[in-house]
């Protein structure tokens, strides 16, 4: 009787669907997870044991399962991988009845609504491509036998262990995981983390096992803990929190409808809504999911690492390597610190931090064995109150900090190990907490061990080219560890509601008073941690050209200590947010504001006239090059205020001069553009008769021409002409891969000029596209407008998520009520926007006026 196809997909369909409702229905464990994979992965054998037996193929072939298919687990819409194991090679063409019977089987497997993959190997065919490629290598370890000759299985099996060389594949595997790490940032605490690859992941937990069967010692965490490679407890933990993960994948893949292993932000308030959570005051239920799945990858981390190690000594027969004595607490076993005795930390809880502190002084050691791993690991509860209170490890953990290197990584292993939150309570509270600004890419912890990183490497030459203004300073700085102190807690009071800063200036003054930090040295560094925000906020928001904010600023540092201090911390902080926050003018703005304040430090209040004689002196030095007439210069500076002179440094005006001595009455526009001095994207001066809406035409341009503004400095002169300034970077490289900087800066010279010239009305803004973290997490917009100090101009400060176009709304919405911008400063953090803008104009003065403007601009914001 022919099998009915329709009858079949339709009952596949079915029960398929009636597992997916009871799975989402039911409570969500780990053990529910386990269960419903593999029920799904029985559906699916028995659908494919039917389908074999209808389709007359040979009786000494066998169907095979293979890759994640093969471990009898299958989740909602990942792949059906199969092996079709024949005695001989089939013969391309449907005259073949072998050939016929194998095209009818995978036909009707995608007609009943399985996705195969499918391969039709011999077994010879299979031992040869495996030698040549170590994923199909792998996929053998795991295959299964399904229906058909399971002799020929069995074959297959025993050829493949017998051509194993296990040390290669070893090998092979732990690069392939290394390469897979670096890919994802060697971090289990992305922001939207991959639960399948990601460190911590569920691959790291199939590497150990396809390790442990290629080298006989077992393929479940039950196997492994009889060949001592685990104990009963972290063969518990690894089955809990592998059941974790794959309860999350699980639920992503019903979710989202379709095989998707990234935790993405779009999708984490479903899945976390599935799992029962709800939003608090406190936190969202995203977050609690979050802080679920980073304990579990955390915990599959250490355990991995352990695991790794001890299939590694079984393989390579290291375990009975000889031995080099450190102290009467460690040894040396091949490189890494090994304990005495697997009872050291219950006898001496001293040598806990201890472990770390020899690791970090003993250069010949490369790390942690697995021995010391694991009683790291199951010594957890030993690190009680009184372990943070005794006086010994408190001089300890001070001893990491102040030696003469190895910050980084000891406490990245402090981390890794759950030490570091264990001695640190306080650090415990951050750990895996996420983080939802927008510029922000990893959760508290890891940023806060990345500002440490980048603070280290201040302090190390062979990273002096990276930043050499930084390297510079610190090489004068006496006590580094100060700065490693106030960069481990200048964010650890976030989360917690209030002023993150303050909170945090309070933790680090109890953690200096238990730590015997006094007197100045305490003072420096609950001052860093307070006002770690600082100096960022006024460089990229207010006029670095007003005596008045660099004065304040002054008086706010105190001193030339402080000053270094605080630009070295922010320096670091702003590195250490995402590598799309930090560039090359966001770091001229910092040593701009950290100079000057140097020197207004240094004794009386800045001269700007004499500042600015001494650069229109530079100026003209500059000019002379050039072998232009004397006196180019005198025209267009008449013109100009002193404001200008003070926003411009020697080149600038040089370049200013020169663009312009033959155009200074022209009715039509001259723009002109250069490589930018800090060595990213162009700068861009813009000179033309003023109008309301020059400001708004000049960003319209950019925004099309996929131009992001950095910064915009605006002056009109005394003859009535604007003369703009911009600092701009290509919002995507890609646009304009292979395009030479003299064919673009000519193509913006051109369109800009006749942007400026148009007499078109406005084009109406394009709606912007809004990034998919945007979309789950808005900034609601905020717009400030409030006079400056002296009552003459008014401060106009605007937040919202970015967007594409943004700018141009903001200049569109001033230009139609008459406000005419003359300084901007450009923000963008990740995906957040904070811009500062000193405006004028008639309608300011007017309550009902402001009012529109205000909510005119909250609705285009909003928009």
């Amino acid at each position: 009787m022919p099998l009915d196809i329709a009858a079949l997909r339709q009952q596949f369909r079915a029960a398929k669907s009636e597992l997916l409702t009871q799975f989402q229905h039911s409570r969500p464990t780990s053990s529910s997870a386990s269960l419903f994979l593999k029920r799904m992965a029985q559906l699916v054998d028995d659908t494919l044991t039917t389908l074999w037996q209808a389709h007359a193929l040979p009786p000494d072939a066998a169907l095979v399962a293979v890759g994640g298919y093969g471990r009898a687990e299958l989740f909602p819409h990942s792949d059906v991988d199969v092996l079709l194991l024949l005695p001989l090679t089939p013969q391309p063409g449907c005259n073949d009845t072998t050939t016929c019977a194998i095209e009818g089987f995978i036909s009707a497997c995608w007609d009943t609504g399985l996705e195969i993959g499918s391969s039709v190997r011999t077994v010879a065919e299979c031992i040869e491509e495996a030698q040549r490629d170590v994923t199909v290598q792998t996929s053998l370890l795991e295959a299964r036998y399904l229906c058909g000759d399971r002799a020929r299985f069995e074959t297959l099996q025993q050829e493949a262990m017998s051509h194993m060389d296990v040390r290669a594949f070893m090998t092979a595997k732990t690069l392939e995981m290394r390469q897979r790490h670096t890919k994802y940032e060697d971090t289990p605490y992305a922001l939207e983390p991959n639960c399948k690859e990601s460190p911590g992941g569920l691959r790291d937990l199939q590497v150990v096992i396809w390790l442990a069967r290629a080298a006989g010692l077992g393929s479940t965490w039950q196997a492994l803990a009889r060949q001592g490679l685990l104990t009963p407890f972290e063969a518990r933990q690894l089955q809990h929190n592998e059941g974790v993960l794959k309860l999350i994948r699980a639920r992503l893949h019903q979710i989202a409808g379709r095989r998707e292993d990234r935790l993405v932000f779009d999708l984490q308030a479903a899945v976390a809504e599935s799992f029962g959570y709800e939003n608090t005051r406190a936190l969202r239920a995203s977050e609690v999911l979050m802080r679920r799945y980073y304990w579990a990858a955390k915990a599959v981390t250490q355990l991995n690492q352990i695991l790794m190690l001890n299939i590694e000594e079984r393989v390579l027969g290291s375990q009975d390597a000889p031995m080099r004595v450190i102290n009467e607490r460690f040894l040396d076993r091949g490189g890494f610190l090994e304990i005495v005795s697997d009872d050291l930390y219950q006898r001496d809880r001293h040598a806990i931090l201890a472990t770390f502190l020899t690791l970090q002084q003993d250069k010949s050691l490369k790390g942690l064995s697995a021995r010391t791993l694991r009683a790291l690991y199951n010594g957890r509860k030993l690190m009680d109150g009184a372990f943070r209170r005794d006086p010994v490890n408190r001089a300890t953990f001070m001893a990491m900090l102040r030696e003469s290197q190895g910050q980084t990584h000891v406490l990245r292993l402090l981390n890794q190990t759950s030490v570091l939150g264990r001695y640190l309570w306080v650090f415990r509270r951050i750990v895996g907490q996420m983080q939802h600004d927008l510029f922000h890419v990893y959760t508290v912890d890891q940023h806060i061990l990345m500002v440490v990183r980048n603070m280290r490497r201040f302090f190390i030459p062979e990273h002096a080219h990276e930043y050499p203004f930084c390297t510079q300073l610190a090489a004068e700085w006496d006590k580094p560890w100060l700065l490693y102190v106030a960069a481990l807690f200048h964010d650890v009071a976030k989360g917690r509601g209030g002023d993150h800063s303050e909170l945090g200036a309070v933790e680090v003054r109890r953690f200096c008073k238990d730590h015997d930090i006094t007197g100045e040295d305490a003072e420096l560094v609950e001052f860093l941690v307070a006002e770690h925000l600082t100096m960022s906020r006024v460089a990229q928001k207010e006029d670095l050209s007003d005596p008045d904010v660099i004065q304040a600023f002054a008086q706010r540092m105190g001193n030339e200590r402080r000053l270094t201090g605080m630009y070295l911390l922010s320096v670091a902080d702003i590195r250490g947010t995402s590598p799309k926050v930090w560039n090359a003018w966001k770091g001229k703005l910092l040593e701009d504001l950290y100079r000057l304040t140097l020197r207004a430090l240094g004794g009386a209040r800045p001269h700007m006239d004499a500042e600015i004689e001494a650069r229109k002196q530079q100026a003209r030095q500059a000019l002379a090059l050039y072998y232009l007439p004397t006196g180019i210069e005198t025209q267009l500076w008449k013109s100009l205020d002193m404001s200008y002179f003070a926003r411009h440094d020697a080149g600038d005006i040089a370049w200013h001069a020169r663009m312009l001595f033959r155009h200074l009455s022209d009715d039509k526009p001259v723009v002109a553009a250069r490589i930018s001095s800090v060595g990213e994207g162009l700068q861009v001066l813009v000179y033309a008769p003023d109008r309301p809406d020059v400001f708004a035409r000049i960003c319209g341009y950019f925004d099309r021409a996929s131009f992001n503004i950095q910064d915009a400095r605006i002056h009109t002169t005394a003859s009535g002409y604007v003369l703009d300034t911009f600092q701009i970077m290509a919002s995507d490289p890609l646009k304009f891969e292979g395009v030479h900087y003299r064919d673009l800066i000519a193509l913006v010279e051109n369109q800009l000029a006749e942007a400026v010239a148009s007499e078109d009305p406005l084009h109406q803004p394009v709606r912007g596209r809004l990034s998919r973290r945007v979309k789950s997490f808005p900034v609601p917009p905020r717009v400030s407008l409030r006079p400056d100090e002296r009552g003459q101009r008014w401060l106009l400060s605007v937040s919202a998520s970015d967007r594409s176009g943004l700018l141009y709304v903001i200049a569109r919405t001033l230009a139609k009520h008459e406000v005419n911008v003359q300084l901007a400063k450009v923000s963008t953090l990740g995906e957040r926007v904070e811009d500062t803008f000193l405006v004028t104009g008639a309608s300011l003065n007017r309550d009902k006026a402001q009012l529109a403007l205000e909510t005119e601009l909250l609705e285009a914001l909003a928009a």
